[in-house]
């Protein structure tokens, strides 16, 4: 029988070209066809409760295939008439075939006689026009016809199984493994592949059959021992049921790329979630450590004892050594995390990280800024206290050696002024008295330098806050009261003898005489005892030379010293020759002087056995300066050697980002082989911080070999840690930039080689002008309004010019997609099965279940008609992770 009905579609007759010839040649196709369309049919028939039996005789009346074409459309068809007439099946009939030929396709010589007669062969042939037009017409992979696409999705599916090889959709199926290699393909947990044989089809059949009925919901459509047994089984009755497979799985397919976009865009977020709350915690642990440190820094309360102050230097230097380099770290670790995070933020299209109130990056630097101000200035003031100490200390003592001196000077004085022993004395005791007491005079004349030096010394160890200060100023006033007391016996004595003085006129020349010479040579004794036994402090060799002179010159003076002794000791010589000469009894005391000849002599031996010792001390000084100059000069050696090394590299880095070439790779890798010098360098770093310690240790407080002091050296060694990290870390960012958003190898170095081109400064940056410039010979058709729009993206904080990182960011932006709200939106719809809402059940059944009840925990009820209690708002929930709205 000739089938006399042609499909006059594209698609349709590439599919029934060989329709009549197949039902003519092989009758068993004929049955094959009439199973696997009655399974198809009740798949469908199924959904609306009811099913056929017989193909030809259930569709007779057009009721059950009005149906049919609802249920797989989805829409509705025209009232069907109730009668049992022919005429009413007829009409019902036609309004299937007008419905069918809507959708684009057009039947020829199909008339709805043939179908209400049971015509078996027209109602198989409108059967397959029904399903090539509803199931496998939509079919399509890489722009394919539908045959094609279905056959193609079948081969990629099945290539990695072994014993598989589908080519067509007759024979390529009749051993079972193909189809079980497509149930296995996307369900391994329903088929144990790997047991399965070649040489067993019926069984591999039946096991695909059973397991798609029963887990997959795809009806048993076909026979295995028809398949096996039938030499070219056919192929429009397996075309059906494989595409029954298609449609299984390409909707799950669908929903777990959905999901995966979903979980992609989700799992972003918490990273950045986590990002942020490490920058908070951070941030807060780091303000905390400036806050408590600061107040001790800023306290400047000095101790009164040098130990004390240098207990305290002590500790400033384990702040500088111990507890400071990990906070460095810390601040430089956490600039480097907020870049990554707003980079990240920027690539996955999220809105820039605002951290809380007062812990910007801006503000941590503000806080380090304040906190290295109050570093310096507490360094400072602990230097300025320990020199104030050891000035107080030699002052203190040298106070003390003075009033020690003018108190053994002064003792007795005041009894022997007060005395009247010239009521009772002889002319020439009166004589001797008022020599006596001019000699006197003179010595007390002579006392008065020294007075006013204890009183200088007082008064400046006043001024430097001295804590002993009331002591000192109690012992100064006693002196200065005894001292005026002093003058005021001194004047009442001179008015007594000179009353006297006219009744006693006899004196001993010699002894006035020898008197007036050995009381300022006396005096002078004193002197040089005293500045031989005066403590000194220096802090260069030119000081101490400068003491040695002195010393030198003091020397010289001895002989002429020498010579006065020898007169002096001449005059008492004289005195017993003349005793001797003329017999006169001596008494053995010289009326105008306490000094004796032996007291000169004493004296004149203590000053030439101080005058070694002397020597000595200026020479162990000079032993030591030279030992703090051989220091000055080790420092000064390796500082002028650091100090020039630290600044060629900040400028090297300056200008490394621009000029290193190669990839983003070559550049990190060449990068940290340069941080790695600089971090071997850091030995030089600690060995020159040993000799800065010995420096202080031995006081060194200045060094004029060098201009470089060791906060100097600290201060660039740090900025040029925190500058390689940046500058790695931009790296860092610029190849996330470049894998987030597809970016080439060739188009970053072509946007570096812009950039350098322009960079006409060679400092890492490019003026507006020169932005302009670039821009242009890029192909950009510039306004004003236009480019001052891309400033405000490339330079948001108006500082006039234009980064190497900010310009890569617009590069990236202009150049690159980025996941959007609305793509969100679409895969939650279709979780959702085409609803403006989303259940929980659906979340959980479709998501990983941290991402689920993440969604769950965030995302609003939704408000609309005819929702379902629990029902979530997707929609507001997609925008929000785009920072278009709150989440």
């Amino acid at each position: 029988l000739h089938n006399s009905y042609t499909i006059q579609h594209e698609e349709y007759m590439t599919q029934e070209e060989d329709w009549d010839r197949d039902l003519l040649l092989d009758p068993a196709w004929e049955k094959q066809q009439r199973k696997t369309f009655t399974a198809w049919c009740n798949s469908h028939l199924r959904k609306a409760g009811t099913q056929i039996e017989n193909i030809e005789e259930d569709f007779r009346n057009g009721l059950k295939l009005m149906l049919l074409l609802e249920v797989i459309s989805g829409e509705r068809l025209p009232k069907p008439d109730k009668g049992k007439m022919r005429f009413h099946k007829i009409a019902n009939v036609n309004k299937a075939l007008d419905f069918i030929c809507s959708k684009g396709v057009k039947l020829v010589s199909i008339g709805a006689e043939e179908i209400v007669d049971g015509n078996g062969k027209m109602t198989l042939g409108m059967i397959w026009t029904i399903i090539l037009r509803f199931a496998i017409q939509d079919i399509s992979v890489e722009e394919t016809s539908a045959k094609e696409g279905l056959l193609l999705w079948c081969q990629r599916k099945t290539a990695p199984y072994r014993n598989v090889n589908v080519q067509n959709f007759h024979i390529s199926w009749k051993d079972g493994l193909a189809l079980c290699a497509l149930i296995h393909r996307h369900r391994p947990d329903l088929i144990d592949y790997s047991k399965l044989r070649k040489d067993d089809p019926i069984g591999n059949l039946n096991t695909a059959f059973e397991v798609a009925e029963k887990f997959l919901d795809i009806p048993k459509m076909l026979d295995a021992e028809d398949i096996v047994n039938t030499p070219k089984p056919d192929e429009k009755a397996i075309m059906t049921y494989v595409s029954c497979f298609y449609h299984a799985f390409a909707g799950a397919e669908q929903a777990e790329t959905a999901a995966n976009r979903i979980c992609k865009v989700l799992a972003v977020n918490q990273e950045n979630e986590k990002l942020m709350e490490e920058y908070e915690k951070l941030a807060s642990e780091l303000l905390e450590w400036i806050r408590r440190t600061v107040p001790w820094l800023e306290n400047r309360v000095a101790e009164q004892t040098m130990r004390a102050m240098q207990q305290k230097l002590e500790d400033f230097r384990d702040y500088r050594r111990i507890h400071k380099p990990p906070r460095v770290q810390e601040k430089c670790q956490l600039e480097i995390n907020f870049n990554t995070l707003q980079t990240k933020l920027r690539l996955s299209n999220r809105p820039a990280f605002m951290p809380s109130e007062g812990k910007m990056v801006s503000d941590i630097a503000n806080a380090w800024k304040g906190l290295e101000q109050v570093e310096k200035g507490y360094e400072e003031w602990l230097l300025t206290e320990i020199r104030r100490l050891e000035r107080l200390d030699h002052l203190a003592e040298k106070f003390k050696q003075k009033c020690s001196m003018h108190e053994a000077w002064t003792s007795g004085k005041e009894g022997l002024l007060s005395q009247k022993d010239y009521e009772s004395a002889s002319l020439m005791e009166i004589r001797a008295l008022m020599r006596k007491h001019e000699a006197f005079e003179s010595d007390l004349a002579a006392h008065q330098d020294r007075v006013e030096q204890i009183a200088a010394i007082a008064q400046e160890l006043n001024e430097l806050d001295y804590h002993d200060a009331a002591t000192v100023n109690t012992r100064c006033q006693g002196i200065c009261d005894q001292w005026d007391n002093l003058g005021t016996l001194t004047q009442k004595r001179r008015d007594a003898l000179e009353r006297v003085e006219k009744l006693w006129e006899t004196i001993d020349q010699l002894y006035l005489e020898f008197a007036k010479r050995a009381a300022p040579f006396n005096n002078w004794m004193d002197g040089a005892v005293e500045d031989l036994q005066d403590m000194f402090i220096v802090h260069s060799i030119e000081e101490i030379q400068s003491l040695i002179t002195a010393h030198d010159q003091f020397k010289a003076t001895l002989p002429e010293a020498d010579k006065e002794r020898m007169a002096t000791m001449g005059i008492h010589s004289e005195i017993l020759k003349i005793a001797q000469t003329y017999g006169i009894k001596l008494s053995g005391i010289n009326p105008y002087t306490n000094l004796s000849p032996q007291d000169i002599s004493n004296k004149w031996d203590t000053v030439k056995h101080l005058v070694p010792l002397r020597d000595q001390m200026l020479q162990e000084e000079v032993a030591r300066q030279q030992a703090n100059e051989r220091l000055r000069r080790q420092f000064a050696a390796q500082a002028n050697i650091i100090g020039p090394w630290i600044q060629t590299k900040m400028e090297e880095i300056s200008h490394v980002s621009v000029d290193i070439a190669g990839s983003l790779e070559e550049q990190m890798n060449s990068l940290k082989q340069y941080e790695q010098n600089i971090i071997n360098y850091k030995s030089n770093i600690d060995k020159l911080e040993g000799d800065h310690q010995l420096s202080q240790e031995s006081l060194i407080f200045d060094n004029k070999h060098t201009n470089y002091s060791m906060e100097h050296v600290r201060v660039g060694w740090e900025q040029l840690l925190t500058t390689i990290a940046r500058t790695i870390n931009e790296v860092e960012n610029q190849i996330l930039t470049r894998d987030a958003k597809g970016i080439s190898q060739e188009q970053l170095n072509e946007f570096r080689a812009s950039f350098n081109h322009f960079d006409r400064k060679r400092n890492g940056m490019m003026d507006p002008d020169d932005f302009r410039a670039c821009l242009i010979s890029m192909g950009y058709d510039l306004g004003e309004v236009e480019f001052a729009r891309i400033m405000t993206l490339v330079d948001p904080n108006n500082t006039s010019v234009v980064t190497f990182q900010a310009f890569i960011d617009f590069m990236t932006r202009e150049t690159a997609e980025t996941d959007t709200a609305e793509q969100v939106m679409a895969s939650f719809k279709i979780l959702a099965s085409d609803k403006n809402y989303i259940t929980v059940d659906e979340l959980r059944r479709e998501l990983p279940p941290d991402q689920a009840e993440y969604c769950i925990s965030r995302m609003t009820r939704f408000v609309g008609p005819d929702s379902p209690a629990g029902a979530l708002d997707y929609i507001s929930f997609s925008s929000a992770l785009y920072g278009e709205s709150d989440l």
